[in-house]
């Protein structure tokens, strides 16, 4: 950027900070984007600057020689204290650019802080909703978890809206900085030969897996406020649904596309008690094979109901997509580290190759029809999200011989061997986005509330009793009923790349 700007953290001495934030910025700076920019640490802690300069510094590993020439400074202020919040506004108007400077706020706060940091910061004049009678522009990034429900969420947008315009507020989630989750886009809408196969004519169902191995780390107090619905399905998987399942846009304006998003979190099918009860499973981890049972862990309650897995069958109610089935599932204490979009296409029309010996086509149609038999899927189309970035196409192909005999093949895509393994992190991406002013890859105020309304009918259905709580081996692949949301002929779930 060729603009001054003050980069301000709150929460500066945090673990999200150290881990993510710091390394980013390290990647920017690498990249020349932080030329004119400024880093300010905010947190309750006493601290120098040399002393905040050197947490960074360190965070940012072999990065930190980057930074060299980085305006640093750190300031001890509590949110809710004006006194320490006016100290902040001098100290920062003493920063390179001072009030003419751009300023990006990250809350990298617990959510119950996020409106009384959005207030604190108002009450001292550091950010205002009428920026364009101000000398710049003012900036404010929220992180997850964006309220626990749709009434939290609806509150805190309210408080937030109080002081901050939408086009000020960037709600952050840091799986749409993922090159890999972006790249959905591009797929679909770029590639003329699979956009028009995504739709309900073609489309069998689409399954969105994201399983994690480790158990609680340490997190387990935090985790049972949470649980693994509002962890991960209710932010990371929604958003890759959306990415999906949205209409093409007319532009790649920040708008068109976020508008389309919208559009699919509201045709998602709010689920009644029945269907919580019939299209939805959740899990608990128990120890098997020396690793702890979730029960166990440091910080869970004995008696805990905290779901550590969820599977959930959704349906989207619209044009495209109406009829087909997307299955989701996350959970942790899983066997691999995996994140993947499965699309399986349908079978097709007529079945004439690898027919039973002896058994005729109108046979064979017959027992198809009935459900007797199951007819091989041939097309499957992978996008792997993480740990393996790539694509895979499935497809049959004539296996050499006099007999017409199929067999399957594959195409197979690797970004690291395309692109090389250097991805630029999430959150440079996204912190590079808000500097810039583009909210495409941030929610929205009503993507938010949409997303949520989907999730609190779940787990109302729960807390009414609806789909009982399951158990599972601590590295399996979750509760056996979680098989029981394919039905038919449909298949089952994927194990990741290569089985």
């Amino acid at each position: 950027m060729n603009e001054p700007a003050q980069i301000i953290v709150f929460g500066a001495t945090g673990d999200l900070a150290r881990r993510k934030l710091y390394p980013a910025l390290a990647h920017l700076a690498e990249d020349g984007h932080l030329k004119h920019a400024s880093l300010i640490g905010v947190s309750r802690r006493p601290r120098t600057d040399d002393e905040f300069a050197s947490t960074v510094r360190e965070s940012a590993g072999d990065l930190a020689h980057h930074l060299e020439g980085l305006p640093i400074a750190y300031v001890s202020a509590d949110v809710t204290d004006e006194a320490s919040m006016k100290a902040l506004c001098d100290r920062l108007d003493a920063m390179p650019g001072g009030a003419k400077a751009g300023r990006l706020f990250y809350l990298s706060l617990a959510p119950s802080l996020f409106a009384s940091a959005v207030e604190g910061l108002a009450a001292v004049g550091l950010i205002h909703q009428h920026e364009e009678e101000k000398e710049a522009w003012r900036r404010v990034v929220v992180e997850k978890p964006f309220g626990h429900d749709l009434p939290s969420a609806r509150a805190l947008n309210a408080e937030l809206h109080e002081h901050l315009r939408e086009e000020q507020l960037y709600r952050i989630d840091h799986y749409l900085g993922k090159e890999t989750v972006q790249n959905l886009l591009g797929f679909r809408f770029h590639n003329a030969i699979f956009e028009p196969l995504f739709n309900r004519h073609h489309v069998e169902l689409v399954q969105i897996t994201q399983s994690e191995p480790l158990g609680m780390e340490g997190r387990g107090a935090f985790y049972e406020e949470v649980g693994a619905l509002r962890d991960v399905v209710q932010n990371h998987l929604l958003q890759v649904l959306t990415l999906v399942a949205m209409e093409p846009p007319v532009s790649l304006e920040p708008e068109a596309i976020r508008g389309h998003k919208v559009d699919v979190l509201r045709a998602l099918r709010v689920m009644s008690p029945e269907d919580v009860e019939r299209d939805t499973v959740r899990g608990q981890y128990v120890a098997s094979e020396g690793k702890a049972g979730y029960l166990e862990e440091e910080g869970v309650s004995a008696d805990s109901s905290t779901e550590t897995f969820v599977a959930v069958r959704a349906q989207i109610d619209s044009w495209r997509w109406a009829g087909v089935p997307f299955l989701l599932r996350h959970g942790k204490q899983l066997p691999r580290k995996l994140t993947e979009v499965q699309i399986q296409f349908r079978t097709p029309a007529l079945q004439l190759f690898n027919r039973p010996e002896g058994m005729s086509q109108s046979e064979l149609r017959r027992k198809l029809e009935a459900g007797e038999l199951c007819a091989r899927r041939p097309n499957v189309l992978t996008l792997g999200i993480q740990p393996r970035e790539g694509i895979q196409l499935s497809f049959g192909m004539k296996r050499p011989g006099p007999a017409m005999i199929m067999q399957p093949a594959e195409l197979d895509f690797d970004y690291e061997e395309t692109f090389g393994s250097q991805f630029a992190p999430a959150y440079e991406r996204l912190i590079l986005d808000a500097m810039r002013g583009d909210p495409t890859l941030f929610l929205r105020a009503d993507e938010a509330e949409a997303a949520w309304e989907w999730t609190d009918a779940i787990r109302d259905g729960w807390a009414g009793g609806a789909s009982p709580m399951r158990t599972y081996p601590a590295g399996s692949w979750g509760p056996e009923e979680c098989h029981e949301l394919f039905r038919g002929c449909e298949g089952g779930w994927t194990r990741g790349p290569r089985g």
